[in-house]
């Protein structure tokens, strides 16, 4: 089998209504589908945030044989030319993840199987909570309640976008409205500074915090060692972070204790695998970020991911309708990934014709 063609489908369609964390507000919704064509007619789906070296990069795998991903991450990627982050690793995420796709569709056995098949379903969180228009405390917890109603046993929420004081009524709101037994993480998005985020974090601790996420930028490393020798709550970190090198670097500040990485963008499911076994041999566990399409797969592949993250419809109502195979929440607090081969990321045209951009 050969790769005969590497190229990119954009979508964008606006939200109804902006939602913002504690650093950016969001007014659409994107879609960048990194598409493998073979000679055999098997295609490959991926996708990442950007994926702007598509045609420079798939350049560089026309003719090759797709199964040979590790030979081909190592071809795509080569900082020199290219650079080390940013959008030309999220095109070779995109890449890899369209690999791993057509290998799965070639065994005919689900991915999640062919990476390991840890389990058949995970416990999972709603990724929750944004600020929003006219969105006060009523209104957050009603749509906490809306994701206990489905059978969720951990939901979370946005802080960092007003004052500490504000923020803390917010998660005292939650905790009150989910009870004792459900679990409640917090996510800054980077928004604060170290002497922020501990003063929050002491402020937070009665509430029984599952983790905080995020609390300062992701390459303020001595920040985080800070603030976690402040608190007792666990720190989760890791969906900004690229390659197996810069989770290395993360890992050996000794003050993660959950591991978010996104296979979008830190160089697809090839380097996601080996973080994991990094991160599996200094005792850490993984929640991934982002695409749960993807990422499901892999956290029932993978031994040493405690709990997987779902973002429900009110995030992005759209794109629910356009997969062919959307992922779905089991009654029991848990989540499975798709029984057929592949990524999940096969689509369906007609529902986002309208908003196809590229």
């Amino acid at each position: 089998m050969k790769i005969t063609k590497v190229y990119v489908e954009k979508y964008k369609w606006p939200k109804e209504k902006p939602i913002a964390n504690g650093k950016h507000i969001y007014t659409d919704n994107e879609l960048n589908l990194l598409v493998i064509e073979t000679d055999e007619g098997i295609t490959g789906y991926g996708c990442s945030w950007d994926i702007s070296f598509a045609e420079r990069i798939g350049q560089t795998i026309i003719g090759e044989d797709p199964l040979n991903h590790e030979k081909l991450w190592e071809k795509m990627y080569v900082p020199k030319f290219l650079g080390r982050k940013g959008n030309s690793l999220w095109t070779i995420s995109a890449i890899d993840i369209a690999l791993w796709d057509i290998k799965s569709k070639i065994c005919g056995v689900p991915l999640y199987k062919l990476l390991g098949g840890a389990r058949e379903s995970i416990p999972y969180y709603i990724a929750g909570g944004y600020y929003g228009p006219d969105k006060g405390i009523p209104e957050l917890q009603k749509e906490m309640e809306q994701y206990l109603s489905w059978g969720a046993k951990a939901v979370k929420m946005k802080v960092g976008a007003l004052s500490i004081k504000e923020d803390i009524a917010r998660v005292k709101a939650v905790r009150e409205v989910i009870g004792p037994d459900i679990k409640l993480m917090v996510d800054a998005n980077c928004a604060y500074k170290f002497f922020d985020a501990i003063e929050f974090a002491k402020r937070a601790e009665e509430y029984d915090l599952f983790w905080f996420e995020e609390p300062v930028s992701q390459d303020d490393y001595d920040g985080y060692r800070k603030i976690a020798a402040k608190t007792c709550i666990p720190i989760a970190c890791g969906e900004n972070e690229s390659t197996r090198f810069g989770y290395r670097d993360l890992i050996n500040t000794q003050s993660i204790s959950y591991l978010n990485p996104d296979a979008e963008c830190l160089g697809g499911i090839t380097e996601l695998i080996k973080i994991a076994s990094m991160a599996d041999a200094n005792g850490l566990v993984l929640s991934p970020h982002g695409q749960q399409q993807v990422h499901v797969i892999l956290d029932c592949a993978l031994p040493n991911v405690r709990i997987a993250e779902f973002y429900p419809p009110q995030y992005d109502a759209k794109i629910y309708e356009a997969w062919k195979n959307p992922v779905k929440l089991n009654s029991d607090g848990t989540v499975s990934p798709n029984p057929v081969p592949g990524t999940g990321l096969d689509i369906n045209r007609e529902v986002l014709k309208n908003y196809r951009i590229k």
